[in-house]
């Protein structure tokens, strides 16, 4: 926990220094792979330093990010391919059948799992790299990575471009829960969509 607490705070000291926008876009690109520390901290804290490019500070942040999800996948595809063997050789209950079972479930929801990880409190790093595993529809996912981190990030944008610092409290506090509500309905939305035409 003390390794992460110095983590968020080198994280955030880059908010003081003149590459704090060329350091967003490294986070955010590293965080949809591999990296920890969510993406957010930096962006909050760049924005609430200089509202009127908080815009600016959104795209850059989920320009990087969607990049970094592009890379999650590719490693997810890349590994699997080499550590594949072992897995359906020693794993108890790893089989093929098992496999091809989980691959399918993903493909049908594929949209719905990678725009729920990229917008929600949900590891987006895990998603990006059982997409690859997976060998998801790769438009699909850049397609769903791109709407729900480019609306995750705009929204803290938008937030602190007309409120300031008065919504950081707000942000820290309730904004996954509101993220969370919100997707939950998006979909049941859509789920009842579904349901009532057929």
């Amino acid at each position: 926990m003390s390794f992460l607490k110095r983590l968020y705070e080198w994280v955030l000291s880059w908010a003081e220094s003149p590459y704090g926008t060329i350091a967003l876009f490294l986070l955010a690109f590293a965080e949809s792979s591999f990296f920890p520390i969510p993406p957010d901290v930096l962006l909050i804290a760049l924005c609430v330093g200089d509202p009127k490019k908080s815009f600016w500070f959104a795209s850059v942040c989920s320009i990087g990010s969607i990049l970094g999800g592009i890379g999650g996948y590719i490693i997810g595809y890349s590994t699997w391919l080499i550590v594949q063997d072992f897995f359906f050789s020693y794993v108890p209950g790893f089989t093929r059948e098992n496999f091809e079972y989980v691959r399918n479930l993903y493909e049908t929801h594929n949209f719905w799992v990678v725009f729920t990880a990229a917008f929600t409190p949900i590891p987006y790093k895990v998603i990006t790299i059982a997409a690859g595993v997976c060998t998801i529809n790769f438009p699909m996912f850049v397609i769903a990575s791109t709407i729900g981190r480019s609306a995750r990030f705009f929204l803290v944008g938008i937030l602190i471009f007309f409120f300031g610092e008065r919504i950081r409290t707000f942000i820290d506090k309730w904004f996954e829960w509101c993220v969370i509500a919100f997707t939950i309905l998006l979909i049941g939305g859509f789920l009842v969509i579904k349901w009532w035409a057929s």
